[in-house]
């Protein structure tokens, strides 16, 4: 068997977000939200997975939206690339789901609780050492919670779960290994397909379900993706490379600062590394003959701790 990788758009819409999602989608917050606990007995999903009009198009958000049984609604988004503005996003749309409830003039208080959970391929949060980060309001310095508990955000970060199907414990566990690793299995593992939704989700991600024209879909945005990654990677090491350029730039200029003001600089860390290598002698001759078009002999005497005499010969 060979299985579309549900960290795309379309395949995690496709999974979680039909019309057969019903009870995966069910098993799937639970497991994430509530600890594998059964507390959402019912939900409705708000627009059931529709196949793209346009073939290989990548402009739109293909997240899932659904009504819980107590009124909650819930925004699930898989990210598979960092993009600028990405936070904000989430932000945003967690504010429009809760504000467009109501229409002009209805009463706040028919305003129920959005929860917008996202699934990043990335890791968003380095300082945080945990798979899953809920973030709601609270006060500034005390860290009350706000009195009223109605817009949360929910982020699970793929990365930073590393166990194996060995050691596959929670429901949320499988479902996550589910995400991470269906795109590279042949079969179902037999702790997981125990789950019958999880074994629902394995069927519809298999690809002998799926027409020819599905799958160059999904094979084209993980091309997308991959070549967005590529973007992504080079402009970061260009801008190590420049930074570092910079860097350099600027520590040169330093040590020719630190020498006229003090007058026994002897550069910064490749200055040092250079004299030491070179011997004393040579180091205190090579700055005074980088110095020799900028300070006067008095100044380079003072920054190399060559004599002036010394200085002189080496202007002649």
């Amino acid at each position: 068997m060979r299985f579309i990788n549900p960290k795309t758009d379309y395949a995690f819409k496709k999974i979680f977000g039909s019309e057969q999602s019903h009870d995966i989608l069910i098993s799937f917050l639970n497991a994430i939200l509530y600890d594998g606990k059964p507390v959402i007995q019912d939900l409705e999903i708000l627009n059931p997975y529709l196949a793209p009009k346009i073939r290989g198009v990548k402009q739109t958000y293909l997240d899932v939206k659904a009504t819980l049984d107590n009124e909650t609604t819930v925004i699930i988004e898989m990210q598979v690339l960092n993009i600028e503005g990405f936070e904000k996003r989430i932000l945003y749309n967690a504010a429009k789901a809760y504000s467009n409830q109501l229409r002009v003039g209805q009463d706040y208080s028919l305003l129920n609780p959005v929860i917008a959970l996202t699934i990043t391929d990335f890791v968003m949060f380095p300082e945080i050492n945990q798979l899953i980060s809920r973030f709601i309001l609270k006060e500034k310095d005390f860290l009350i919670d706000y009195p009223i508990y109605d817009i949360e955000l929910v982020f699970v970060e793929l990365p930073k779960f590393e166990k194996d199907v060995k050691n596959l414990e929670t429901l949320a566990d499988k479902w996550l290994y589910f995400l991470k690793c269906a795109r590279q299995l042949a079969i179902v593992p037999d702790s997981m397909n125990l789950v019958p939704e999880i074994s629902q989700a394995f069927a519809i991600a298999n690809e002998i379900n799926l027409t020819p024209e599905q799958i160059e879909d999904m094979e084209m945005q993980e091309m997308f993706i991959h070549d967005q990654r590529n973007v992504i990677k080079k402009a970061i090491n260009q801008g190590l490379a420049e930074g570092k350029a910079q860097g350099l730039a600027e520590g040169k200029a330093e040590g020719k600062a630190e020498g006229l003001l003090e007058g026994k600089a002897e550069g910064k860390a490749e200055g040092k590394a250079e004299g030491k290598a070179e011997g004393l002698l040579e180091g205190k001759l090579a700055m005074a003959r980088q110095l020799l078009d900028v300070l006067d002999d008095l100044a380079i005497s003072r920054a190399s701790g060559l004599s002036v005499e010394e200085v002189a010969r080496l202007r002649s």
